[in-house]
């Protein structure tokens, strides 16, 4: 099982949900997934937030919607972990993005910020502290890609090389253009960008999706329906496997992948 104690600078390291309904929210990715969660609570009893775990292990998070945001649907983050989070947080500007939520303290566990791309696709960034980021990731229930899906991949590109570091493998995806594999990790690659589909409607916002792994693709489709859930996009054959696109009761997008096996 691939199991973390700390996650390389430049990489993905955590996902998170904001979510209007935290405890819909918890009982459904509980149920979809089989995590625990476990909440955490201030001094006067509110809920700050709720970590799921697989095993044992930190998986994700989930936390209630941020003030100006009622109303939304829910939203996976992707967090990238830097060392120096104040120097990455001044690098978006000069790269031709945009500074969301200035750096702030997490208690003890680290410091986060929110930043956009040019085109406004939102990530977050995490320097951490006591909390280093997911325990296990790419194993069946848990978080294994994390996907930018926007309209400008040529401003992108150099956006997240200036701000991260990023390098990239280029793929020959025919009709739907150049998937680009951030190079980094034992796992192929620390995530993916890709043009948006054509056919994708205009409402939809250039955006990050994550990826869970799941080993039985039509037992996740149930699991999704039956607790208020839908399919957003079908099962689709891919180079790695089976992808579906799914939203969960309150709006919230999320994939997952089902790796194709030896004999596939």
């Amino acid at each position: 099982m691939p199991q973390f104690t700390e996650h390389a600078p430049g990489s993905p390291c955590w996902v998170d949900l904001m979510s209007p309904d935290v405890d819909a929210s918890k009982d459904f990715y509980v149920a979809v997934f089989g995590w625990d969660a476990t909440d955490s609570f201030d001094d006067d009893g509110n809920r700050i937030y709720t970590n799921f775990s697989l095993g044992g292990d930190a998986v994700a998070g989930l936390g209630g919607q941020a003030p100006g945001t009622e109303g939304m649907p829910a939203v996976w983050n992707t967090y990238v972990r830097t060392d120096d989070l104040a120097a990455t947080v001044a690098a978006v500007p000069d790269a031709g993005g945009t500074v969301v939520m200035p750096p702030m303290p997490v208690m003890e566990a680290g410091h986060m910020a929110i930043v956009a791309d040019p085109a406004g696709a939102v990530i977050s960034l995490w320097q951490p502290g006591t909390h280093p980021g997911a325990g296990v990731c790419n194993e069946p229930g848990t978080w294994a890609w994390n996907e930018l899906v926007t309209r400008d991949i040529d401003g992108a590109l150099p956006f997240y090389s200036s701000v991260f570091g990023w390098e990239y493998d280029a793929m020959d995806m025919g009709p739907m253009g150049t998937y680009h594999v951030i190079r980094g990790g034992e796992n192929g690659g620390w995530g993916g960008l890709m043009p948006m589909p054509p056919d994708m409607p205009a409402q939809v916002p250039n955006h990050w999706m994550v990826y869970f792994l799941v080993l039985d693709t039509d037992a996740t489709i149930a699991r999704v329906e039956t607790r208020g859930g839908s399919v957003a996009s079908p099962p689709t054959d891919s180079p790695v496997g089976t992808i579906t696109i799914f939203h969960d009761p309150h709006g919230g997008s999320f994939a997952t992948l089902q790796p194709r096996t030896g004999g596939d």
